[in-house]
């Protein structure tokens, strides 16, 4: 049934536990459940992949979903949650969700919204000492991802960032293969992204306006960003992926999943410097393609003093098979990575079975496969005490951290960027080193941790 904005809002009023208790620390609040207690949680952003992560979690039959947060009270959005959970509180504005009153009513929080507001909300949940599933890549900027880092320490909170992927058999394969020496230690590393950015619907901000829908919350889903007019399609509820304000573009989006076997093959860390070939960018629209070539320090895994990686997107934008040792015709797959070793080279698709070449030499190789995960069941079960998460926070905030900052050296071509991990600074570029944070709109700044 159809009803005005004015009563939705009265409802969330009147959903709101009065009083204004005293906050409690996430020191206090925080805690690992007992194996039989029930997870209570709350998830914001319940449309599109913040649906699937929804289900995923709530699948664990040691879950209570108490609590719904969406800009959008559309059916495809808050909507649809609030009738697979109808017991769930419902909201649009996460500070609500997150204001001493409600806040006590779960145990850890889902963020599936757009890129910008996954550090704007999960951190205030962290510091009420809430343990957090966050869609990827985990942050926004540099700084973000190691504020994300630095508060799940602080507070001994379980954490999962969600490249799903990570938990796929191909690939908890393809990282046992290098692990194994089935390659030989890894010269160099290429990863690619080929497919068509079909996000991109301008090439630059479009001008006039239009009416907001009675459903939603315009205000609230610009968050953390400067105010601009709402136009429909071309920002919510999926194209948002093309601007820089609100995303980190292919990279972004596939960047933590693809480079993720890669970082957990060769046990990665933080690259030493890296470089971008792209065409010009503005102010507004991420590029169409680009390359960012990384070099970083060697491991137990790798050949020689340091390793390179090398990244490639864009629509029919891939590496060339004579040097990834291929054989030349083989046709790639859209997306994937080849790990070229002192023995051979291991194909990793995104998501397939892996594949090692010369095919002639590893013909009678039998790869033994490695059982899959269940990545959001396993948060749940972490919460609970009994299990582990894979992308824990101090694993998918190093690959984060390196996967903005060749969102930032897409941003300025052609020029290397040294970078200091330790310090949190690129320490040869004065205006790279400035896109490691960003300003944030009045009203949203979240409280950093120290």
């Amino acid at each position: 049934m159809s009803v005005t904005r004015s009563s939705r809002r009265d409802f969330l009023k009147q959903s709101l536990i009065a009083g204004s208790a005293v906050a409690m620390t996430a020191a206090s609040w925080n805690r690992v459940l007992g194996a039989n207690e029930k997870l209570n949680i709350a998830s914001v952003g319940t449309g599109g992949k913040g649906w699937s992560d929804l289900l995923g979690v709530a699948a664990s039959p040691h879950v209570n979903v108490v609590a719904l947060c969406d800009i959008d009270e559309s059916k495809p959005h808050l909507g649809q949650a609030a009738e697979k959970f109808p017991a769930a509180k419902r909201f649009f504005d996460y500070r609500k969700l997150l204001d001493d009153a409600n806040s006590k009513a779960f145990d850890g929080i889902l963020v599936s919204t757009p890129d910008h507001m996954h550090a704007p909300i999960a951190l205030p949940a962290m510091q009420l000492g809430k343990h957090v599933f966050c869609q990827k890549p985990l942050t926004h900027t540099v700084h973000e991802a190691r504020q994300m880092q630095t508060a799940a320490r602080k507070y001994k909170l379980v954490t999962q960032m969600c490249n799903q992927i990570q938990s796929h058999e191909f690939y908890r394969t393809a990282v046992k293969l290098v692990h194994d020496g089935v390659i030989g230690k890894v010269k160099e590393v290429h990863s690619w992204q080929a497919g068509r950015m079909g996000w991109i619907l301008a090439d630059d901000r479009p001008a006039g306006m239009e009416a907001v829908p009675e459903t939603v919350h315009w205000n609230e889903w610009l968050g953390v960003a400067a105010e601009r007019p709402y136009l429909p399609k071309i920002y919510h509820s999926f194209n948002w992926r093309a601007w820089q304000d609100f995303s980190n573009g292919q990279l972004g989006d596939f960047g933590c999943h693809i480079l993720d076997p890669v970082f957990s093959a060769l046990k990665l860390t933080a690259p030493n410097s890296l470089w971008a070939d792209a065409p010009p960018i503005n102010k507004e629209v991420w590029t169409k393609w680009s390359t960012v070539h990384y070099e970083f320090p060697s491991t137990e895994y790798t050949a020689g003093k340091t390793i390179n990686v090398t990244w490639y997107d864009g629509e029919g934008h891939v590496p060339a098979n004579d040097l990834m040792g291929l054989p030349p015709g083989f046709a790639l797959p859209g997306s994937g990575s080849v790990l070229v070793g002192e023995k051979g080279s291991l194909l990793v698709p995104h998501v397939a079975m892996p594949k090692l070449f010369p095919e002639d030499k590893y013909a009678s190789t039998k790869i033994e496969m490695v059982a899959a995960r269940d990545h959001y069941v396993s948060w749940a079960d972490a919460c609970r005490g009994v299990d582990k998460t894979t992308s824990h926070f101090d694993y998918a905030c190093p690959l984060t951290e390196t996967v903005l900052l060749g969102t930032i050296a897409i941003r300025m071509p052609s020029q290397t960027l040294k970078w200091n991990s330790a310090e949190l600074k690129i320490t040869n570029n004065d205006k790279a080193n400035g896109l490691l944070t960003k300003p944030y709109r009045k009203g949203f700044e979240p409280a950093w941790v120290s």
